[in-house]
């Protein structure tokens, strides 16, 4: 039906326009009609410049009183940081830092995959492997590996209750350094066990699932699925362990292995009758491989990172933030309108 008779547009249809512009009866555009910008004042904390300044100018004291101090003896310092045997122990260090975690991450996988495995004797000896290594103290087990040789004078290999195929004198095969890293590797291996397996049970049971019915075996499924998702959780504390290795190596005088850089520092500060400067020798190379690592860590961590969390929306240049004004007000007249479809019984 027409709607002409009862004085309403139809269904859809703008309504006519009056002779009088918005300007003429008061009523402000959109362009017009602003709402004022919120005005934010920034919260003040002066405790905390305060609490800054304090912990500033106490930083500031120590520096000038340490750089004073005649204790610290900052040229015998000097002297001894790039000794030729500092160095030297440094290096070892670092080799033990790098053999014991290689070994012990290896074991550690070996050791979580037996902690998950369906068999109860493999998970038993894999509990029973933690139980050990985790309950008692790296010291006591690197005394314990430096008398290995007083307990097994030799290592025979053959069949048992035979006549041996091979003797070899335990002094002769294993170095002190070698028993060093196996003694230190054996303990962490116990650690790096709990983080791997934390790190496999945090990956979503169907992606193992999804990996079984696209025909992938086991193996397979560890190296492609599961291992790449949990690296993201296995890497922070493994990099912690690293660094926590790093300063363990200290503890090997109890084998005793003294080519380390503690033992080193410790045996120039016996002849020089000067131990402060010695230590401050040794903490200065401790600290130059923990920043390393440190870094090593953080690229690490972004690289397996990469894709999870929210995503990031990049701004595009020029784009301004603010305050959005909030706009009430009529819609002006003559804008673009939507015209509601009609149906065929509206049309007729």
């Amino acid at each position: 039906m027409s709607s002409s008779g009862t004085g309403r547009p139809e269904g859809g249809a703008t309504p006519p326009t009056t002779g009088r512009s918005a300007a003429d009866t008061g009523t402000t555009t959109v362009a017009e009609e602003q709402a004022e910008v919120i005005k934010a004042i920034r919260l003040r904390h002066p405790w905390r410049t305060v609490v800054a300044v304090i912990l500033v100018l106490a930083l500031a004291l120590f520096i000038i009183d340490a750089a004073n101090r005649p204790a610290y003896s900052w040229d015998v310092f000097a002297k001894y940081l790039f000794d030729q045997r500092i160095s030297q122990a440094a290096l070892n260090t670092l080799l033990l830092t790098v053999y014991s975690m290689v070994i012990a991450i290896v074991l550690g996988v070996t050791l979580a995959v037996m902690r998950l495995s369906e068999n109860p004797v493999v998970k038993g000896v894999a509990w029973l492997y933690l139980w050990v290594f985790r309950g008692t103290p790296v010291y006591v087990q690197l005394v314990f590996w430096g008398l290995i040789s007083t307990i097994y004078r030799s290592i025979e290999i053959g069949i048992p209750f035979t006549e041996p195929w091979l003797v070899f004198q335990t002094a002769d095969v294993l170095d002190v350094f070698w028993i060093a890293v196996i003694g230190l590797a054996l303990n962490e291996s116990a650690y790096m066990a709990e983080i791997v397996r934390a790190g496999i049970l945090s990956v979503d049971k169907g992606q193992d699932e999804a990996a079984t019915a696209l025909g992938m075996s086991w193996l397979q499924t560890m190296r492609r699925v599961v291992i790449p998702q949990a690296m993201r959780i296995i890497i922070p504390p493994t990099g912690n362990e690293v660094i926590s290795m790093l300063k363990t190596t200290s503890l090997v005088a109890a084998i005793p292995y003294a080519f380390d850089l503690y033992g080193r520092q410790r045996d120039i500060s016996a002849v020089i009758f000067d131990p402060i400067p010695m230590l401050l020798v040794a903490c200065a190379w401790y600290l130059f491989f923990t920043s390393v690592l440190m870094v090593g860590q953080f690229f690490l961590e972004r690289r397996f990172s990469r894709g999870v969390g929210q995503a990031r929306i990049d701004k595009k240049p020029g784009t301004e933030t603010g305050a959005i004004p909030a706009v009430t007000g009529a819609v002006p007249t003559g804008s673009a309108t939507t015209d509601a479809p009609t149906t065929g019984k509206d049309a007729g």
